[in-house]
């Protein structure tokens, strides 16, 4: 946590940690919610180091605790442990955020198809809702975060209509290591409202139960996000 000083309350204010409870959730399970939803508000950045005595003194938990802990974020994608050097949020490269965008414009398209397959009308209502939601947000204007946050929505509905654990379980962990460049993807001036009309026409399509033109114009919705995510990242390389 780069930007986090060595002391208890600079490190609270950093991404609200505090000391974990002890019965609602096993403290483990605790320490891994709040550095994973640090990492995805964007609270922790991409590069920010894991210092585990910080964690330790802010969360009130052991040293094993928060070594598990990290263990299992980085299994997710979202920790980076170097050897003598610690651990911190993972910064992902040209080469693996093409490799993620690729994964997911092929998941994505096939789970628009199992939700036009297999969804109702009311989950198809449900989307659309979501959709305008997001066009909602605009008005405000929103932050970054806030959009990000509208547009999960219209994920946890389109993949509760595709009935599909599997994909689910594929696609949320893929997601998660996303998210360190969907803010970047996003930030590129204009592109919200951009983003609202992509999505309208894909759902649009879902409407009309036309499941290659929705996979397709989600794949399309993608691979720009790609673009303008590499773009920024080789401006910073």
């Amino acid at each position: 946590m780069g930007s986090i000083a060595g002391v208890t309350e600079s490190a609270a204010q950093r991404w609200g940690v505090s000391p974990v409870g002890r019965v609602a959730a096993p403290v483990k399970e605790q320490v891994v919610t709040a550095i994973r939803d640090a990492i995805l508000d964007f609270k922790l950045k991409p590069g920010d180091r894991l210092v585990e005595r910080e964690i330790i003194e802010s969360m009130e938990v052991s040293r094993a605790t928060v070594r598990e802990a990290i263990s299992v974020l980085a299994s997710e994608g979202l920790v980076t442990v170097v050897p003598q050097r610690g651990a911190h949020v993972t910064a992902p490269t040209l080469e693996d955020a093409e490799d993620l965008y690729e994964v997911r414009a092929s998941l994505e398209s096939l789970v628009v198809r199992r939700f036009i397959d297999r969804a109702t009308d009311v989950d198809v209502a449900h989307l659309v809702a979501t959709v305008d939601r997001m066009a909602e947000r605009l008005d405000e204007p929103p932050t970054i975060i806030d959009f990000l946050k509208a547009k999960d929505e219209f994920y946890d509905v389109l993949l509760a209509g595709a009935r599909s654990a599997s994909l689910t379980q594929l696609l949320g962990s893929i997601q998660a290591r996303v998210r360190l460049l969907r803010v970047t993807s996003l930030s590129t001036a204009d592109r919200l409202p951009h983003v609202v009309r992509e999505m309208r026409e894909i759902v649009e399509a879902i409407e009309a139960r036309n499941p290659d033109r929705a996979a397709r114009l989600m794949a399309e919705h993608i691979h720009m996000a790609s673009r303008l995510a590499l773009r920024a990242l080789h401006a910073q390389a």
